[in-house]
Protein backbone atom coordinates (compact mmCIF):
# COMPACT_ATOMS: atom_id res chain seq x y z
CA UNK A 1 0.00 0.00 0.00
CA UNK A 2 1.25 3.48 -0.83
CA UNK A 3 -0.04 7.01 -1.31
CA UNK A 4 0.94 10.32 -2.86
CA UNK A 5 -0.24 13.79 -1.87
CA UNK A 6 -0.46 16.98 -3.93
CA UNK A 7 -1.50 20.55 -3.22
CA UNK A 8 -0.28 23.85 -1.82
CA UNK A 9 -1.32 25.54 1.41
CA UNK A 10 -3.35 28.23 -0.38
CA UNK A 11 -4.07 26.32 -3.57
CA UNK A 12 -7.54 25.16 -4.60
CA UNK A 13 -7.36 21.74 -2.93
CA UNK A 14 -5.30 19.00 -1.32
CA UNK A 15 -5.37 15.65 -3.06
CA UNK A 16 -4.19 12.14 -2.27
CA UNK A 17 -4.35 8.80 -4.05
CA UNK A 18 -4.08 5.59 -2.03
CA UNK A 19 -3.11 2.43 -3.88
CA UNK A 20 -3.15 -1.11 -2.53
CA UNK A 21 -6.22 -1.17 -0.31
CA UNK A 22 -8.08 -4.50 -0.46
CA UNK A 23 -11.61 -4.55 -1.80
CA UNK A 24 -14.72 -4.81 0.37
CA UNK A 25 -13.39 -2.65 3.22
CA UNK A 26 -16.26 -0.57 4.67
CA UNK A 27 -15.43 3.12 4.17
CA UNK A 28 -17.46 6.34 4.37
CA UNK A 29 -16.49 10.01 4.21
CA UNK A 30 -17.65 10.49 7.81
CA UNK A 31 -15.00 7.98 8.96
CA UNK A 32 -12.36 10.34 7.55
CA UNK A 33 -13.95 13.65 8.57
CA UNK A 34 -13.70 12.79 12.28
CA UNK A 35 -9.92 12.84 12.06
CA UNK A 36 -9.87 16.01 9.96
CA UNK A 37 -11.99 17.84 12.52
CA UNK A 38 -9.74 16.77 15.40
CA UNK A 39 -6.65 17.94 13.49
CA UNK A 40 -8.13 21.43 13.30
CA UNK A 41 -8.79 21.56 17.04
CA UNK A 42 -6.66 21.76 20.14
CA UNK A 43 -5.76 24.86 22.16
CA UNK A 44 -3.20 27.15 20.52
CA UNK A 45 -4.38 26.94 16.90
CA UNK A 46 -4.25 30.07 14.74
CA UNK A 47 -6.68 31.95 12.49
CA UNK A 48 -6.34 29.57 9.53
CA UNK A 49 -8.32 26.92 11.38
CA UNK A 50 -11.17 29.41 11.78
CA UNK A 51 -11.28 29.87 8.00
CA UNK A 52 -11.15 26.24 6.90
CA UNK A 53 -13.72 23.54 7.55
CA UNK A 54 -11.93 20.45 6.35
CA UNK A 55 -14.13 17.73 4.90
CA UNK A 56 -13.19 15.03 2.43
CA UNK A 57 -14.68 14.06 -0.90
CA UNK A 58 -14.07 10.47 -2.02
CA UNK A 59 -13.73 10.73 -5.80
CA UNK A 60 -12.76 7.18 -6.74
CA UNK A 61 -12.17 3.67 -5.43
CA UNK A 62 -15.29 3.42 -3.24
CA UNK A 63 -18.80 2.43 -4.27
CA UNK A 64 -21.82 2.18 -1.98
CA UNK A 65 -19.69 2.34 1.16
CA UNK A 66 -17.04 -0.27 0.30
CA UNK A 67 -13.64 -0.12 -1.39
CA UNK A 68 -13.33 -1.58 -4.88
CA UNK A 69 -9.68 -2.62 -4.80
CA UNK A 70 -8.81 0.18 -7.21
CA UNK A 71 -6.98 3.39 -6.15
CA UNK A 72 -8.91 5.53 -3.67
CA UNK A 73 -8.73 9.27 -4.39
CA UNK A 74 -9.51 11.82 -1.68
CA UNK A 75 -9.92 15.58 -2.06
CA UNK A 76 -10.02 18.29 0.62
CA UNK A 77 -10.99 21.72 -0.69
CA UNK A 78 -9.19 24.80 0.66
CA UNK A 79 -11.93 27.29 1.56
CA UNK A 80 -9.36 30.11 1.68
CA UNK A 81 -8.56 29.60 -2.03
CA UNK A 82 -11.12 32.24 -3.01
CA UNK A 83 -8.80 34.92 -1.56
CA UNK A 84 -5.69 33.55 -3.25
CA UNK A 85 -6.77 32.84 -6.83
CA UNK A 86 -4.56 35.55 -8.35
CA UNK A 87 -1.64 34.93 -6.04
CA UNK A 88 -1.62 31.14 -6.44
CA UNK A 89 -3.22 30.69 -9.87
CA UNK A 90 -1.73 28.12 -12.24
CA UNK A 91 -1.97 30.29 -15.39
CA UNK A 92 0.85 32.74 -16.31
CA UNK A 93 0.31 36.37 -15.32
CA UNK A 94 -0.81 38.67 -18.11
CA UNK A 95 2.10 40.68 -19.55
CA UNK A 96 0.61 44.02 -18.49
CA UNK A 97 0.30 42.98 -14.83
CA UNK A 98 3.13 43.81 -12.45
CA UNK A 99 3.70 40.77 -10.19
CA UNK A 100 4.18 43.15 -7.26
CA UNK A 101 0.54 44.20 -7.67
CA UNK A 102 -0.53 40.61 -7.04
CA UNK A 103 1.60 40.19 -3.94
CA UNK A 104 5.08 41.16 -2.91
CA UNK A 105 7.66 38.55 -3.78
CA UNK A 106 8.87 36.79 -0.64
CA UNK A 107 12.64 37.13 -0.49
CA UNK A 108 13.15 36.97 3.26
CA UNK A 109 13.55 33.34 4.42
CA UNK A 110 12.25 32.49 7.89
CA UNK A 111 14.67 30.77 10.29
CA UNK A 112 13.64 27.18 11.01
CA UNK A 113 11.59 26.82 7.81
CA UNK A 114 12.35 25.21 4.45
CA UNK A 115 12.35 28.64 2.77
CA UNK A 116 16.05 29.29 2.13
CA UNK A 117 17.28 25.75 1.46
CA UNK A 118 14.19 24.96 -0.61
CA UNK A 119 14.76 28.07 -2.70
CA UNK A 120 18.37 26.99 -3.28
CA UNK A 121 17.34 23.45 -4.19
CA UNK A 122 14.63 24.31 -6.73
CA UNK A 123 15.92 27.68 -7.94
CA UNK A 124 13.04 29.79 -6.62
CA UNK A 125 13.69 33.49 -6.06
CA UNK A 126 10.14 33.91 -4.78
CA UNK A 127 10.15 31.83 -1.61
CA UNK A 128 6.36 31.50 -1.62
CA UNK A 129 6.99 28.68 -4.09
CA UNK A 130 8.66 26.82 -1.20
CA UNK A 131 6.59 27.72 1.83
CA UNK A 132 3.27 26.85 0.15
CA UNK A 133 4.21 23.16 -0.19
CA UNK A 134 6.40 22.85 2.90
CA UNK A 135 3.54 24.13 5.05
CA UNK A 136 2.01 21.75 7.60
CA UNK A 137 -1.27 22.26 5.73
CA UNK A 138 -0.18 19.17 3.74
CA UNK A 139 -0.73 17.02 6.81
CA UNK A 140 -4.48 17.48 6.23
CA UNK A 141 -4.53 14.80 3.56
CA UNK A 142 -2.07 12.63 5.46
CA UNK A 143 -4.64 12.57 8.25
CA UNK A 144 -7.24 11.61 5.64
CA UNK A 145 -5.05 8.71 4.49
CA UNK A 146 -4.45 7.66 8.09
CA UNK A 147 -8.19 7.72 8.76
CA UNK A 148 -8.66 5.19 5.97
CA UNK A 149 -5.89 3.08 7.51
CA UNK A 150 -7.54 3.38 10.95
CA UNK A 151 -10.77 2.07 9.48
CA UNK A 152 -8.93 -0.97 8.14
CA UNK A 153 -7.18 -1.52 11.48
CA UNK A 154 -10.40 -1.18 13.47
CA UNK A 155 -12.03 -3.85 11.31
CA UNK A 156 -9.06 -6.08 12.21
CA UNK A 157 -9.44 -5.43 15.95
CA UNK A 158 -6.45 -3.07 16.09
CA UNK A 159 -7.06 0.29 17.79
CA UNK A 160 -4.85 3.38 17.94
CA UNK A 161 -4.82 6.71 19.75
CA UNK A 162 -2.48 9.70 19.87
CA UNK A 163 -2.35 12.27 22.67
CA UNK A 164 -0.20 14.97 24.25
CA UNK A 165 2.16 14.14 27.11
CA UNK A 166 4.10 17.40 27.37
CA UNK A 167 3.91 21.01 26.20
CA UNK A 168 6.66 23.54 26.90
CA UNK A 169 7.99 21.58 29.86
CA UNK A 170 4.58 20.93 31.45
CA UNK A 171 4.39 17.14 31.72
CA UNK A 172 1.31 14.98 32.09
CA UNK A 173 1.30 12.44 34.91
CA UNK A 174 1.97 8.98 33.43
CA UNK A 175 -0.60 7.58 35.86
CA UNK A 176 -3.29 9.33 33.80
CA UNK A 177 -2.97 6.69 31.07
CA UNK A 178 -1.50 3.75 33.01
CA UNK A 179 -3.66 0.65 32.74
CA UNK A 180 -6.19 2.32 30.44
CA UNK A 181 -7.24 0.97 27.06
CA UNK A 182 -6.98 2.95 23.85
CA UNK A 183 -10.72 3.62 23.90
CA UNK A 184 -10.62 4.78 27.53
CA UNK A 185 -7.79 7.18 26.72
CA UNK A 186 -9.63 8.47 23.66
CA UNK A 187 -12.77 9.18 25.68
CA UNK A 188 -10.69 11.41 27.98
CA UNK A 189 -8.58 13.31 25.45
CA UNK A 190 -11.41 14.09 23.06
CA UNK A 191 -12.98 16.19 25.81
CA UNK A 192 -9.72 17.97 26.62
CA UNK A 193 -8.50 21.29 25.17
CA UNK A 194 -4.94 20.01 24.70
CA UNK A 195 -5.77 16.37 23.87
CA UNK A 196 -4.08 15.42 27.14
CA UNK A 197 -5.26 12.70 29.56
CA UNK A 198 -4.16 14.62 32.67
CA UNK A 199 -6.68 17.43 33.33
CA UNK A 200 -4.46 19.23 35.84
CA UNK A 201 -1.48 19.29 33.49
CA UNK A 202 -3.73 20.32 30.60
CA UNK A 203 -4.94 23.40 32.48
CA UNK A 204 -1.31 24.46 33.01
CA UNK A 205 -0.61 23.81 29.30
CA UNK A 206 -3.47 26.13 28.33
CA UNK A 207 -2.10 28.89 30.57
CA UNK A 208 1.40 28.46 29.11
CA UNK A 209 0.14 28.49 25.50
CA UNK A 210 -1.82 31.69 26.13
CA UNK A 211 1.16 33.39 27.77
CA UNK A 212 3.46 32.30 24.95
CA UNK A 213 1.07 33.62 22.30
CA UNK A 214 0.80 36.96 24.10
CA UNK A 215 4.59 37.17 24.07
CA UNK A 216 4.67 36.55 20.30
CA UNK A 217 6.54 33.30 20.75
CA UNK A 218 5.83 29.57 20.24
CA UNK A 219 6.30 26.31 22.16
CA UNK A 220 6.65 22.63 21.30
CA UNK A 221 6.08 19.40 23.15
CA UNK A 222 5.80 15.62 23.06
CA UNK A 223 3.05 13.37 21.70
CA UNK A 224 2.50 9.67 22.31
CA UNK A 225 0.77 7.09 20.10
CA UNK A 226 -0.44 3.72 21.40
CA UNK A 227 -1.49 0.80 19.18
CA UNK A 228 -3.42 -2.11 20.70
CA UNK A 229 -4.32 -5.47 19.19
CA UNK A 230 -1.27 -5.96 16.95
CA UNK A 231 -0.38 -9.55 16.10
CA UNK A 232 3.14 -10.66 16.99
CA UNK A 233 5.78 -10.89 14.28
CA UNK A 234 4.85 -7.96 12.03
CA UNK A 235 8.05 -6.47 10.62
CA UNK A 236 11.33 -8.37 10.31
CA UNK A 237 14.78 -8.79 11.81
CA UNK A 238 16.16 -10.09 8.48
CA UNK A 239 16.77 -6.78 6.66
CA UNK A 240 17.22 -3.25 8.01
CA UNK A 241 14.53 -1.76 5.78
CA UNK A 242 11.88 -4.22 6.97
CA UNK A 243 12.16 -3.37 10.67
CA UNK A 244 8.81 -2.09 11.90
CA UNK A 245 10.28 0.31 14.44
CA UNK A 246 12.44 1.84 11.68
CA UNK A 247 9.36 2.44 9.54
CA UNK A 248 7.41 3.93 12.43
CA UNK A 249 10.33 6.20 13.35
CA UNK A 250 10.54 7.50 9.78
CA UNK A 251 6.80 8.14 9.72
CA UNK A 252 6.91 10.10 12.97
CA UNK A 253 9.89 12.20 11.84
CA UNK A 254 8.19 12.94 8.51
CA UNK A 255 5.71 15.18 10.35
CA UNK A 256 6.52 18.87 10.06
CA UNK A 257 8.63 20.17 12.97
CA UNK A 258 9.26 16.73 14.55
CA UNK A 259 12.85 16.28 15.68
CA UNK A 260 12.98 13.11 17.79
CA UNK A 261 11.33 9.75 18.29
CA UNK A 262 11.46 6.96 20.89
CA UNK A 263 9.73 3.69 21.74
CA UNK A 264 8.68 2.45 25.17
CA UNK A 265 10.97 3.99 27.77
CA UNK A 266 13.08 5.32 24.89
CA UNK A 267 16.06 7.48 25.85
CA UNK A 268 15.61 6.61 29.52
CA UNK A 269 17.12 3.24 28.63
CA UNK A 270 20.50 4.97 28.57
CA UNK A 271 20.27 5.67 32.30
CA UNK A 272 19.37 2.28 33.76
CA UNK A 273 20.74 -1.30 33.69
CA UNK A 274 19.41 -3.92 31.28
CA UNK A 275 17.39 -5.62 33.99
CA UNK A 276 15.23 -2.47 34.08
CA UNK A 277 14.90 -2.21 30.30
CA UNK A 278 13.98 -5.61 28.89
CA UNK A 279 10.58 -7.24 29.31
CA UNK A 280 10.24 -10.70 30.88
CA UNK A 281 8.24 -13.18 28.79
CA UNK A 282 5.25 -14.88 30.40
CA UNK A 283 2.57 -17.29 29.14
CA UNK A 284 -0.93 -18.36 30.10
CA UNK A 285 -3.65 -20.34 28.38
CA UNK A 286 -5.98 -17.40 27.90
CA UNK A 287 -3.55 -14.90 26.36
CA UNK A 288 -0.63 -17.01 25.19
CA UNK A 289 2.72 -15.17 25.22
CA UNK A 290 2.84 -11.71 26.75
CA UNK A 291 5.40 -9.56 28.60
CA UNK A 292 5.42 -8.76 32.30
CA UNK A 293 6.24 -5.12 31.42
CA UNK A 294 6.26 -3.13 28.19
CA UNK A 295 9.40 -1.04 28.47
CA UNK A 296 10.41 -1.73 24.86
CA UNK A 297 7.09 -0.41 23.60
CA UNK A 298 5.79 -3.56 21.95
CA UNK A 299 8.78 -4.03 19.62
CA UNK A 300 11.70 -6.45 19.71
CA UNK A 301 14.17 -7.13 16.91
CA UNK A 302 12.29 -4.90 14.50
CA UNK A 303 9.04 -6.83 15.01
CA UNK A 304 5.82 -6.40 16.96
CA UNK A 305 5.59 -8.54 20.11
CA UNK A 306 1.81 -8.47 20.45
CA UNK A 307 2.06 -5.99 23.32
CA UNK A 308 0.80 -2.43 22.79
CA UNK A 309 3.10 -0.44 20.53
CA UNK A 310 4.11 2.81 22.22
CA UNK A 311 5.88 5.46 20.12
CA UNK A 312 6.65 9.03 21.15
CA UNK A 313 7.67 12.06 19.09
CA UNK A 314 9.00 15.49 20.00
CA UNK A 315 7.82 18.57 18.13
CA UNK A 316 9.94 21.70 18.13
CA UNK A 317 8.27 25.12 18.59
CA UNK A 318 6.77 26.40 15.34
CA UNK A 319 9.35 28.67 13.69
CA UNK A 320 6.88 31.28 12.40
CA UNK A 321 6.91 33.84 15.19
CA UNK A 322 4.89 37.02 15.66
CA UNK A 323 8.09 38.32 17.26
CA UNK A 324 10.20 37.30 14.26
CA UNK A 325 13.85 36.32 14.31
CA UNK A 326 16.40 38.02 12.08
CA UNK A 327 17.18 36.80 8.61
CA UNK A 328 18.80 37.97 5.36
CA UNK A 329 17.01 39.16 2.22
CA UNK A 330 18.17 36.91 -0.63
CA UNK A 331 17.96 39.80 -3.13
CA UNK A 332 19.64 42.65 -1.23
CA UNK A 333 21.61 40.51 1.27
CA UNK A 334 20.53 42.99 3.92
CA UNK A 335 19.51 41.90 7.42
CA UNK A 336 15.76 41.97 8.09
CA UNK A 337 13.29 40.55 10.52
CA UNK A 338 11.80 37.42 8.96
CA UNK A 339 8.41 37.73 7.29
CA UNK A 340 5.37 36.59 9.28
CA UNK A 341 2.75 34.20 7.88
CA UNK A 342 -0.38 33.11 9.78
CA UNK A 343 0.68 30.62 12.39
CA UNK A 344 -0.11 28.85 15.67
CA UNK A 345 1.42 29.55 19.06
CA UNK A 346 1.37 25.80 19.69
CA UNK A 347 0.35 23.00 17.32
CA UNK A 348 1.27 20.07 19.58
CA UNK A 349 -2.35 18.96 20.16
CA UNK A 350 -3.00 18.97 16.41
CA UNK A 351 0.32 17.20 15.86
CA UNK A 352 -0.82 14.36 18.13
CA UNK A 353 -3.68 13.77 15.69
CA UNK A 354 -1.29 13.80 12.74
CA UNK A 355 1.03 11.38 14.57
CA UNK A 356 -1.85 9.01 15.30
CA UNK A 357 -2.77 8.91 11.62
CA UNK A 358 0.71 8.57 10.08
CA UNK A 359 1.48 5.73 12.51
CA UNK A 360 -1.84 4.12 11.60
CA UNK A 361 -0.88 4.15 7.94
CA UNK A 362 2.51 2.51 8.58
CA UNK A 363 0.91 -0.17 10.75
CA UNK A 364 -1.69 -0.90 8.06
CA UNK A 365 0.98 -0.91 5.36
CA UNK A 366 3.16 -3.33 7.33
CA UNK A 367 0.20 -5.70 7.70
CA UNK A 368 -0.65 -5.55 4.00
CA UNK A 369 3.02 -6.08 3.09
CA UNK A 370 3.12 -9.22 5.20
CA UNK A 371 -0.37 -10.64 4.62
CA UNK A 372 -1.28 -10.49 0.97
CA UNK A 373 -4.98 -10.28 0.21
CA UNK A 374 -7.00 -8.66 -2.57
CA UNK A 375 -10.20 -8.84 -0.51
CA UNK A 376 -10.61 -7.54 3.03
CA UNK A 377 -12.33 -10.69 4.38
CA UNK A 378 -9.28 -12.71 3.26
CA UNK A 379 -6.99 -10.32 5.13
CA UNK A 380 -9.09 -10.52 8.28
CA UNK A 381 -8.96 -14.32 8.23
CA UNK A 382 -5.17 -14.28 7.90
CA UNK A 383 -4.80 -11.89 10.84
CA UNK A 384 -7.14 -13.96 12.99
CA UNK A 385 -5.23 -17.12 12.06
CA UNK A 386 -1.82 -15.65 12.84
CA UNK A 387 -3.02 -14.42 16.25
CA UNK A 388 -4.26 -17.91 17.09
CA UNK A 389 -1.01 -19.44 15.80
CA UNK A 390 1.11 -17.12 17.97
CA UNK A 391 -1.01 -17.92 21.01
CA UNK A 392 -0.49 -21.67 20.56
CA UNK A 393 3.19 -21.47 19.49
Amino acid sequence: MRYLTAGESHGPQLTTIIEGLPSLLPLKAEDINKGLKRRQGGHGRGRRMQIETDTVEITSGVRHGKTLGSPVALVVTNDDWSHWTKIMGAEPLAEDIDPSEIKRQISRPRPGHADLVGGMKYGHRDLRNVLERSSARETTVRVAVGAVAKQLLAELGINIVGYVTEIGGVEADKAATAGKSVEEIRAIIEEDACYCADAEASAKMVELIDATKKAGDSIGGIVEVVVEGMPAGVGSYVHYDRKLDGKLAQAMLSINAFKGVEFGIGFDAAHVPGSQVHDEIIWDEEQGYTRRTNRLGGLEGGMSTGMPIIVRGVMKPIPTLYKPLKSVDIETKEEFKASVERSDACAVPAASVVAEHVIAFEIAKALLDQFHADQFPQLKKQIDDIKQYAKEF
